[in-house]
C-alpha cells in the first residue's frame, strides 16, 4: 500500500483528509498509480508537492487501529477527488 507525504518530509507524517467535524482520515492506496494521480490532483490545486511512500499494510492498519486513527483503503476502481484546501 501507499500513503502520501509532503516531499522532503516523508518521516514526519502522512497526508490525511479532514471532514466538517475536523476528523482526519488517512488514505491508504492499494495502487501506486492511484496514489500518484491523487498527488497530482492535490498539486493542481496548489497544494505542496507530495511524494508516495510504500508502507507495510498490516503495520499501518494496526497502528491506525491501536491509536484510534481513521483510515480508508482506496481500491483501484474507486474515484477519489481531493477536497479543496481553500474552503
Amino acid at each position: 500500500m501507499y500513503i502520501l507525504c509532503l516531499e522532503g518530509k516523508e518521516t514526519e507524517g502522512a497526508y490525511a483528509v479532514s471532514n466538517s467535524k475536523n476528523e482526519r482520515t488517512l488514505l491508504l492506496f492499494t495502487e501506486l498509480e492511484d496514489a500518484e494521480r491523487f498527488a497530482g490532483l492535490l498539486e493542481a490545486d496548489d497544494f505542496p508537492i507530495m511524494s508516495t511512500v510504500e508502507v507495510d499494510t498490516e503495520s499501518m492498519i494496526e497502528m491506525c487501529e491501536s491509536t484510534g486513527y481513521n483510515y480508508t483503503v482506496i481500491e483501484p476502481n474507486e474515484l477519489i477527488i481531493p477536497p479543496s484546501h481553500d474552503l
